[in-house]
């Protein structure tokens, strides 16, 4: 325990994304995404993933929850309300690329997606709630990825920056914070959410996850170019999925592999976006993944753009810390946001088998901040996990209190070693259908919605127990976690 004051700045609040929460997913001119056409149940990236797959729907064999969401298209003024009940100070959501261009690569936008944008924000705005914009939250287009084979295309970095330039244009006299791609490191173990590459376009060759990563770093400078010249005070950040990495025990061998899992997993795609530049090891990672520098398309103008337009802030998701033990081949492991990992004995784990630590928390936060000297801002975190509501649909979660609050004392404790944290957004504020599972049994927020896997319920929001407490550690800045 610390006595560290939040700053009074600090920007409290709540995180979702588009396609989780906002059904609707035809309505006003909207295209199909590649979140459309997943089906629900945990073998949803397996399913996507055999090579027959041709990214069609089959509603006779499966669900797909990102139909319905939660309907927040229609709900997002009740759900914005209760966001500024509790208090928040921020919001963070998306904006559906398909709202936009439907297709991903028309020239002109499509004026009612932006319309109900324009409403989002300004319904934020009334309640003097901050909008933090990410542009790709695991929305890419579903003709994107059927007609040019997802970011491994170079084609896709005008049409990211052509859907960019239309909506900094036209917020960024409403928005002042935005992140470009949401998780980008994910790709590294499932390349399909944020990189549209599966088995049947590529996602086995490791060449094409690296020249998707290269497009998507052009893509993500060619934002920030757009922001800083429109507004220099916009603060445009990356957004990483950090577990923060662990050796399972002191054997060197362990100790060097735990270095090279970070280096992979953690730091690549931030050490671009951030620094401006490759790292050092790019050349011996990529070895270990057999491929070649050489093999990859890119050009010096696009490393001069990369390195002139770095982001401003590190945002990222923390759920989990990761082990890492390659002397033996019959370790337990354990699963995890996207990747998993050895199961470390000194810690406890969620209804999904994640392993909560909140100290992990608090150690990504100096390893990110001592790596870059730029201000960090948590913007995912949470616990995911199945609510019983009683007979007054009100959900008793203490589970859920104790977690948030560990991980706001670890927050506080960084804070307190130095580190600048701007924020913390707390993973489905709102309950959503999970990313990972397609459920919407596994709930992360502080409103409870009457809605079950199969999209059925009345679409009612409850107030959960966590939503009183959430409300008192905002109005006292954090000083209040009991």
């Amino acid at each position: 325990m610390t006595t560290t004051k939040f700053p009074e700045n600090f920007l409290w609040g709540g995180a979702t994304a588009a396609n989780q929460l906002e059904g609707a997913y035809q309505a006003d001119g909207k295209g199909l995404s590649l979140p459309d056409i997943m089906p629900q149940g945990r073998q949803r990236i397996e399913i996507m993933n055999d090579p027959q797959f041709d990214f069609s729907m089959d509603e006779s064999k499966y669900v797909y929850p990102n139909h319905v969401g939660i309907d927040h298209y229609h709900h997002f003024k009740e759900d914005i309300a209760l966001f500024a009940e509790m208090g928040f100070k921020c919001y963070r959501f998306s904006i559906a690329w398909s709202r936009i261009f439907p297709q991903g690569d028309e020239t002109e936008p499509n004026a009612a997606g932006l319309k109900f944008y324009d409403e989002l924000i300004d319904e934020c705005l009334k309640y003097k709630i901050e909008p933090v914009i990410t542009i790709s939250h695991y929305e890419l287009p579903l003709n994107l990825v059927k007609t040019y084979g997802g970011w491994k295309n170079k084609k896709l970095i005008g049409f990211f920056e052509r859907f960019a330039q239309v909506v900094l244009n036209r917020y960024h006299d409403k928005v002042k914070y935005w992140m470009t791609f949401n998780e980008i490191n994910s790709a590294a173990h499932f390349p399909v959410m944020s990189q549209g590459l599966v088995v049947a376009n590529g996602a086995n060759n490791r060449k094409n996850i690296y020249q998707a990563w290269h497009n998507q770093f052009v893509a993500s400078s060619k934002a920030v170019k757009i922001g800083h010249e429109l507004d220099p005070n916009l603060q445009i950040g990356c957004m990483i999925l950090y577990a923060t990495t662990y050796s399972y025990d002191a054997n060197p061998v362990n100790q060097l592999a735990a270095l090279q899992a970070n280096q992979a997993n953690n730091f690549f795609c931030a050490d671009v976006q951030v620094r401006g530049h490759y790292p050092a090891y790019t050349k011996s990672l990529l070895a270990r993944e057999g491929v070649a520098l050489s093999d990859l398309d890119y050009t010096q103008e696009e490393l001069d753009l990369i390195a002139k337009y770095p982001v401003d802030y590190i945002g990222f998701s923390y759920y989990m810390s990761s082990v890492v033990e390659v002397t033996k081949d019959d370790n337990d492991t354990v699963a995890g946001n996207l990747i998993g990992g050895v199961k470390n004995p000194f810690l406890k784990a969620s209804d999904w088998g994640w392993q909560i630590d909140p100290t992990g928390l608090r150690i990504a936060l100096n390893e990110l901040s001592d790596r870059y000297q730029k201000p960090v801002f948590v913007v995912e975190n949470g616990l995911g996990a199945v609510d019983e509501p009683d007979a007054n649909h009100y959900v008793a979660d203490d589970y859920r209190i104790d977690y948030l609050r560990e991980h706001i004392e670890a927050i506080r404790s960084a804070i307190d070693d130095g580190v600048d944290v701007m924020g913390y957004t707390p993973w489905g504020c709102i309950d959503l259908v999970s990313a990972s599972t397609g459920e919407m049994a596994k709930r992360y927020g502080f409103i409870y919605v009457d809605e079950d896997n199969a999209g059925q319920g009345t679409f009612k929001r409850y107030k959960k127990k966590s939503f009183d407490w959430y409300q008192q550690v905002i109005a006292t800045n954090g000083d209040n976690l009991d």
